[in-house]
């Protein structure tokens, strides 16, 4: 890597990653649409070569390691711009769960670990997932685990059930969350991550979820997943033994950073597809739906909540980025909540405003409605992290 190449200014990059995603992803979007994963990835896969060849590969990562080395702030501003495609974010290689599982690869694994997982995943030639959630018990306390890694020798014996592994369709391995340590008189102490390649015997996919009645397929899927006495060396421990949780904690913080900017880029889409629609469907002849003050109401309300998020998101950012995560807990709740609500509000205004068309595939509207309902669900529902935030900001006035 050439490390005497002259950086572009940020602004500039800016630019052009819009207009990369303008000109490339948008119009990919309609030449595909109905088309298996298995069509579309080898045209992915050109564009990501693209992508590397203009110095955006990675732009979450170090440049040690090969990426941009945005800080978090400056990467929440990519993140947004590339949130306005399906195709963005995966295109970059920075697409949740990859994402997430580098940053802790790179700050846990050992040389073996990165030398067999993390070196092919940041090159792009392979998938992988995080394998936390149980259908058995409730997401939103993840100390409550069922599944179980004991030591027996060299090797973790895995039994469990997983599901909404995100991106498990296809991946090259899963990071797995699992009771180590029974015992541990603390909950957030019996937990730990282990590395499971998916050729492993004993590990099987059962399905991809269905989501709104969209199974999906490949990293835009959501795998059901079980583990049958599946061996795995000792050596595939990342981190400590007992350390999941804080692992776990450590991934997320940053992660709804990266969520929350990204679903500002799908507002930003739709309410541009919002306005575009309101001043072409005429109602009569000279007469568009946008001269109508419920939808003007509309307008107004979606560009008021979207700046409001965009601010609120870069603050959190430049918080963590000065002070570190625990620093901003109240932020990142904060941003968690009402983010997610305005996405919903702005996609629904958006099908409205399209009226009939809004619910079909000819836009990617109806993709979005499905898929990002979740949004108040996964990373901490709504009312968690709302709880969370007022215990947090309650504090401050106790006694």
């Amino acid at each position: 890597m050439d490390t005497l190449r002259e950086t572009p200014p940020l602004d500039t990059t800016l630019t052009a990653i819009r207009h990369f995603v303008d000109d490339r992803l948008l119009p990919l979007e309609d030449r595909t649409r109905g088309w298996s994963w298995n069509r579309i990835e080898p045209l992915l896969q050109e564009l990501r070569e693209e992508v590397k060849s203009r110095g955006w590969w990675l732009p979450q990562i170090a440049a040690e390691q090969g990426g941009m080395g945005l800080s978090l702030e400056d990467f929440g501003r990519v993140s947004e711009l590339l949130g306005r495609s399906p195709f963005g974010h995966f295109t970059f290689n920075c697409q949740a769960p990859d994402a997430g599982n580098m940053e802790i690869l790179i700050e846990h694994g050992t040389p073996e670990q990165q030398k067999r997982f993390l070196e092919p995943l940041l090159a792009g030639r392979i998938r992988s997932c995080f394998a936390m959630t149980e259908p058995e018990n409730a997401g939103s306390n993840p100390v409550r685990l069922s599944t179980t890694a004991v030591r027996e020798g060299d090797e973790y014996v895995i039994n469990g059930h997983k599901w909404f592994t995100t991106g498990a369709d296809g991946a090259g391995f899963a990071i797995v969350m699992a009771i180590t340590q029974p015992d541990a008189e603390s909950p957030y102490l019996r937990a730990s991550q282990l590395i499971v390649p998916a050729d492993t015997p004993g590990y099987e996919l059962v399905r991809n979820v269905p989501i709104m009645g969209e199974e999906g397929e490949g990293y835009a899927s959501h795998g059901e997943v079980r583990f049958a006495n599946v061996r795995v060396p000792a050596d595939h421990l990342l981190g400590a033994d007992g350390a999941g949780f804080a692992i776990a904690q450590q991934r997320l913080g940053p992660g709804r950073i990266h969520h929350c900017m990204r679903w500002i880029g799908i507002c930003e889409r739709a309410f541009d597809l919002m306005c575009r629609r309101a001043l072409s469907r005429e109602l009569a002849p000279g007469k568009s739906l946008a001269r109508k003050q419920t939808i003007q109401n509309w307008i107004a309300e979606s560009r008021a909540e979207i700046n409001a998020s965009r601010l609120l998101v870069l603050d959190t950012a430049r918080k963590i980025d000065r002070e570190g995560d625990y620093a901003a807990r109240q932020e990142v709740s904060l941003i968690k909540f009402y983010v997610a609500g305005v996405l919903q509000r702005v996609l629904d205004r958006a099908i409205q405003v399209h009226g009939a068309l809004g619910i079909t595939e000819d836009t990617v509207l109806s993709y979005w409605y499905r898929h990002e309902r979740g949004a108040r669900i996964y990373d901490g529902a709504d009312e968690v992290h709302k709880s969370r935030l007022a215990r947090l900001v309650l504090k401050q006035y106790e006694g």
